[in-house]
């Protein structure tokens, strides 16, 4: 028992540490497209459009993509960011080519904009398939960070759950340990842990999503993608469930050997 409060409690403190976000991202983010992107916001911010038009890849070639570049270096306020740096990266390799997304996110006084680029390498070709700008409110850091504040009553209900079917499984895992007749034991372990379908809340939006053939061990999970929203999702703990009701009927049939009453 002491074992297992050990590990829970190492468990709950990893979850609230976490682990530098910044210096993940750094890791997965190839050095080359990130030096592009930088390079085609500064060219935005100093009104050098021709110079991005140059690069863009025949699809998203527009008449009027000028127009475009103008209203997106207007979201830039004018003077330098106090920082920049990247909150998204992602790599598709396909045959012959390579698709990569920088988005970066650029800190000045009391604004953020997020800045994605879209680049895609043919050999030695390289040119822009995407380009968006969007002023931000604040951080993705401060946005998506989780917390109990300001949040909707079926964002707290399903957290509530969350925790009790949590609880209500380590309840039944703790009874099993500590019930010697139970048969093939292991197998129940594992089986308690167990959760079916899945009932999921974006943490941020309040968007929720439900999934009907999912399982997951345990019977909760709480992630989020690097400087990404929460997404807390609650299963239905069936093998906790079904070990009281297992339980119950050896009970019934006298073929229970209740355990002692302390730990």
């Amino acid at each position: 028992m002491m074992r297992i409060k050990y590990i829970v409690g190492i468990a709950f403190c990893t979850l609230l540490l976490g682990c530098d976000e910044a210096a993940l991202m750094k890791k997965w983010t190839p050095p080359e497209a990130e030096a592009d992107a930088r390079n085609y916001v500064e060219l935005l911010r100093q009104g050098k459009f021709e110079r991005i038009e140059h690069d863009l890849d025949a699809s998203v070639t527009d008449s009027n993509i000028q127009d475009t570049f103008a209203k997106m270096a207007a979201i830039f306020p004018t003077g330098d960011p106090e920082s920049v740096k990247v909150v998204g990266a992602h790599t598709f390799h396909g045959q012959g080519n390579s698709i990569t997304d920088i988005t970066l996110e650029y800190e000045f006084p009391g604004k953020w904009v997020l800045a994605t680029v879209g680049t895609q390498s043919k050999g030695n070709v390289s040119t822009i398939t995407g380009f968006h700008v969007n002023p931000m409110a604040d951080s993705l850091e401060n946005l998506n960070k989780f917390s109990l504040r300001g949040k909707g009553a079926s964002q707290y209900l399903i957290l509530t759950c969350a925790v009790c079917a949590l609880l209500f499984s380590l309840y039944a895992l703790v009874l099993c340990l500590r019930t010697k007749t139970v048969k093939t034991k292991w197998l129940w372990v594992l089986f308690i842990l167990v959760g079916l379908v899945r009932l999921a809340v974006n943490w941020t939006t309040g968007e929720f999503t439900f999934t009907l053939f999912a399982f997951q061990i345990p019977c909760v999970a709480a992630i989020h993608p690097l400087y990404g929203p929460w997404t807390v999702a609650l299963y239905l703990p069936l093998g906790a469930v079904l070990f009281l009701h297992h339980r119950w009927k050896m009970k019934v049939n006298g073929e229970l050997v209740e355990p002692p009453s302390h730990i």
